[in-house]
């Protein structure tokens, strides 16, 4: 279902008053929550996606067995062979948070 930028503009409006997360509220009202979270990242300018890592911030000759992402003050590391369900998981959860 597709909605007007006006009824885009008073959903997000109320998700704000509401103290929600993106996520919750989606989901309380029926929306896709990654579509939801999309309409927030889109309306403040926040980037979307993956950032690509140039093979020169990673030291050569050290064994990597681990990833670390980074969100504010938050750093969590994964296990580099985590499986994909995993880490989408992961990246899902990090995506709604503010």
């Amino acid at each position: 279902m597709r909605h007007s930028k006006e009824e885009k503009a008073m959903w997000l409006e109320d998700w704000r008053q509401s103290g929600k997360s993106a996520w919750a509220y989606a989901k309380e009202n029926g929306f896709v929550p990654q579509t939801f979270v999309k309409w927030t990242k889109q309306e403040t300018g926040e980037a979307e996606g993956f950032v690509e890592i140039p093979s020169t911030a990673i030291p050569p000759g050290e064994n990597h067995q681990e990833i670390c992402i980074e969100k504010g003050a938050l750093k969590i590391h994964i296990p580099a062979s985590i499986e994909m369900k995993k880490l989408q998981t992961i990246m899902a959860v990090l995506g709604e948070m503010q």
